[in-house]
This record gives C-alpha cells, sequence and structure tokens, in this order.
C-alpha cells in the first residue's frame, strides 16, 4: 500500500512549499509576462522602422523640390541693343538673341565651341526673352551695367542633372533633344548652369501643367493660413461653450442624450461630406465666393466642431467632482465655480484638443476640392486682408494633391517638397499643444 499524508479531518494535505522557492506556476506566468513585454517591444520596433523608412522617403524624394537648376550668366544690355529690340516686332526674340551671343561668349573664354540656337535656349530656360525684356523695362539704369542673371532651368534639364534624365531614357521633343545634352554638359563645365536654394518654391505660385521648375507653394501656406484664421475664431468659442453647457449645465435628459450621439456620429463623418454640406449652402444658397478662404474655413470650422467638443468634455469631466462642491460650499454659484474653478483646470487638455483640431483641418483635401479651392487657382498673394479671406485661393494639401495628378515628373518632387514644410507646420502645432499643456497644467 502506499503512503500518503492526512490532515486532521482525513483530506489530503497540500504539498508544502517555500516563499524562497519559485514554483512552476509562478515561473510560468514570470516567462508570459516576459513574453508579452518582448511583444510590446517588438511592436515598437516595428513601428519606429516604418516610422523612420517613411520619413527618409519624404525627405530624399521632397529635398530636390528646395533646390533649382539655374542658368547663371552676367548679361550687359546697351542702350542701343535696348532701342533695337524694343522696335522689332518680336521683341522677347530679340532678347534671347542677345542672350545667346552671351552664353556663347561664356563657353569662347573656356576655348569650347557649340552650335545652339534660340530653340536650344528656349529648350533649357523657357522663355527667358521675356523676363530679361520686364527686367529691363523696370530697371532702364541697369542699360549699360552688367547684370548678374539666374535664370530657371527647365524641368527635363534640372531632372537630367539629378539623375531622374538619363541619355538612355532621353527620347527628342520638343522639351529636350539628345544634342541639347551636350550643351548642358558643356554650360555646367564653365560654370554656366549651377544648382542653388529654390527661393520660389517657399514664396512663389503654381505655375501651370508645363512649367514645374517655376512652381511654388508660398500662395497655398498663405491660404491655408486665412482659413485657419476662420477656424481659429469660429471653432474656439462655439465648441467650448457647447461643451461647457452640454457637460456642466444642460438638464439630463432624451434631448441631451439625442445631441450628444449625433456629436459623436459626426465625428466619424467622412470629410467629403462636409465639402458637399460646404458646396450646398454656403456656395449654391448662400452665394459666398467660390474657393475662397471663407468658405473653406467655414466647411472646416463644421468639421472639427465634433472633435474639438468631444475633446473639452473629456478635459471637463476629467476634472475631480470635489473642486466643483468645494466651490459650491463656500457660496460660488454654478457659473463662478465653472468659470473660476472648472475651466482653469480643463484649459490644457481644451488647448490640445482645439490645436488637435486645428492640424486636422489643415491637412484636409477633399472637402476643399468640393468648394473650388484646387492648386491652380492661387496664382499670386492676396493684395490685402479683405482679398485673403474673400479672394480664390489654395491650401496646402489641395495644391500637393494637384502636383501629385500631373503628368510631369518635376511636380511629383514638388508634391514631395510641400508635403515636407505641410508636416513641418503639423509637427510645429503638436509641439506647440505640448508646451501649452506643460504651461498651463496644474496638479493637485
Amino acid at each position: 500500500m502506499t503512503e500518503a499524508s492526512f490532515d486532521s479531518q482525513g483530506a489530503p494535505a497540500r504539498k508544502r512549499t517555500s516563499l524562497t522557492v519559485t514554483d512552476e506556476r509562478t515561473k510560468a506566468r514570470n516567462r508570459a509576462e516576459t513574453r508579452f513585454r518582448a511583444y510590446g517591444v517588438a511592436a515598437i520596433c516595428v513601428g519606429v522602422f516604418f516610422l523612420i523608412v517613411l520619413a527618409f522617403s519624404i525627405i530624399r524624394s521632397g529635398l530636390p523640390a528646395f533646390t533649382q537648376t539655374v542658368v547663371a550668366v552676367d548679361f550687359q544690355l546697351s542702350q542701343q541693343d535696348f532701342d533695337e529690340a524694343e522696335a522689332q516686332l518680336f521683341k522677347t526674340k530679340a532678347y534671347e538673341g542677345f542672350l545667346i551671343e552671351a552664353i556663347r561668349g561664356k563657353l569662347e573664354e573656356r576655348g569650347l565651341e557649340a552650335d545652339f540656337d534660340a530653340g536650344a535656349i528656349e529648350r533649357l530656360l523657357g522663355k527667358p526673352g521675356s523676363t530679361l525684356r520686364e527686367h529691363y523695362r523696370a530697371n532702364q539704369q541697369d542699360l549699360g551695367q552688367e547684370v548678374y542673371f539666374q535664370l530657371a532651368a527647365a524641368s527635363r534639364v534640372d531632372g537630367y542633372l539629378t539623375g531622374r534624365v538619363t541619355r538612355d531614357t532621353l527620347q527628342d521633343s520638343r522639351f529636350l533633344q539628345m544634342s541639347d545634352l551636350d550643351l548642358i554638359d558643356e554650360l555646367v563645365a564653365v560654370g554656366v548652369i549651377t544648382r542653388s536654394f529654390n527661393w520660389n518654391f517657399i514664396t512663389g505660385a503654381d505655375s501651370g501643367v508645363d512649367d514645374p521648375g517655376g512652381a511654388g507653394i508660398g500662395a497655398s501656406v498663405i491660404g491655408s493660413f486665412f482659413m485657419m484664421l476662420v477656424v481659429l475664431v469660429l471653432s474656439l468659442p462655439i465648441g467650448v461653450a457647447a461643451s461647457i453647457y452640454l457637460e456642466e449645465f444642460a438638464p439630463q435628459n432624451w434631448f441631451t442624450d439625442l445631441i450628444e450621439v449625433n456629436i459623436s456620429n459626426l465625428a466619424a463623418v467622412p470629410s467629403i461630406v462636409f465639402g458637399i454640406l460646404g458646396l450646398a449652402v454656403f456656395i449654391q444658397f448662400m452665394h459666398l465666393p467660390q474657393s475662397a478662404p471663407l468658405v473653406g474655413g467655414l466647411v472646416l470650422t463644421l468639421m472639427t466642431l465634433p472633435t474639438i467638443i468631444i475633446s473639452t468634455r473629456a478635459s471637463l469631466k476629467a476634472v475631480p467632482p470635489s473642486i466643483r462642491d468645494a466651490a459650491l460650499g463656500v457660496g460660488a454659484s454654478k457659473m463662478q465655480a465653472v468659470f473660476h474653478h472648472v475651466l482653469p483646470l480643463a484649459m490644457p487638455g481644451i488647448l490640445t484638443g482645439l490645436i488637435i483640431g486645428l492640424a486636422q483641418a489643415l491637412g484636409e483635401t477633399a472637402p476643399l476640392l468640393l468648394i473650388g479651392m484646387v492648386g491652380f487657382v492661387a496664382r499670386g498673394n492676396p493684395e490685402g486682408i479683405v482679398a485673403g479671406f474673400t479672394e480664390p485661393n489654395s491650401a496646402m494639401p489641395a495644391q500637393i494633391y494637384t502636383w501629385a495628378s500631373r503628368a510631369d515628373p518635376g511636380f511629383y518632387e514638388k508634391a514631395w517638397g510641400g508635403i515636407i514644410i505641410l508636416l513641418i507646420f503639423l509637427l510645429s502645432m503638436n509641439v506647440l499643444a505640448i508646451i501649452l499643456r506643460r504651461r498651463f497644467e496644474r496638479r493637485w
């Protein structure tokens, strides 16, 4: 017979364990915890890896947009040449002839000979004659003096120097021919063609479908700025006031429950629905100016209000009820308790929600396209503050979408460069949200 130990009531006694010895169940639990931590670290590493790949792809593809290929030449035009060019029927052709002679002189100084005509110059520079004519008509004091010009080269010339266009893939067309590549190499050798920082990309406007080298995002940045002003002025007071009423003063009944459910549902509505609403109400019914930042700001205000209301209510709800009870206990009214005690404590969360809502509005594209704020309408900066709200303009995401949809590969680089600028604005807004949260945060 086997021997077994029993307790005083006849039941088998449990095996005695020691606190200094880890049993099998504890070991299994520790192994499971270790695996869970490993899964979490692996998930973070995968996320960081894809984030690095994304950032590297954006920077690699977008940095060429911040530089441009220019034809740098010292050009001197006499009063006689100016009068002769202005007397001709095709004035810009005359200026192009003078430019050809200046470039040919640069090559001859280095002992190089190149046979090229006005057609080659137009393929390299577009229409440089008009640029020269505009300069000398506005600055006639420069006649007879040597003036340093930096003329932006065509996008395919830029692509040849950056490796996007090669001799093996090039086919003769009205934009660039194989013979032009020899001329480009000679101009690079003598320092006539160089690379420089493209300030026009940051300060300029859209240049049309045939000139990616002259395209800029500056006008769209101004359009986004005026839209964000409209969103800020409207969404902050309306969203905060609605949140305070619903959270602190509204009675709990079926009507307020219906409002809360609909606010939550509106936060999940696709942004294109708000674009259709803005098109129907603000443009077709109210007859507000189409493609104006004012209309874009109104549409984005409707879209961001649910996000701001939800985040503000969450911040108000996070304030402990004891704060309200203490204020009411010392004789404060309901409004005094809310505005003097609850609202200052909830301010960090409110500001964070507001900035997140503005960042969401800054990156929206679909509702802006429906109200006509496409990239090509932004051809210049507004002439005043009122014009900034009412004149047709574009926004950064709409401009990026327009560039990405064009066939020329040069616009593809511009789209990536626009994404870099847009991300800089979004990151700045998120950093501002963190700073404001730390600045106004109170601990109790």
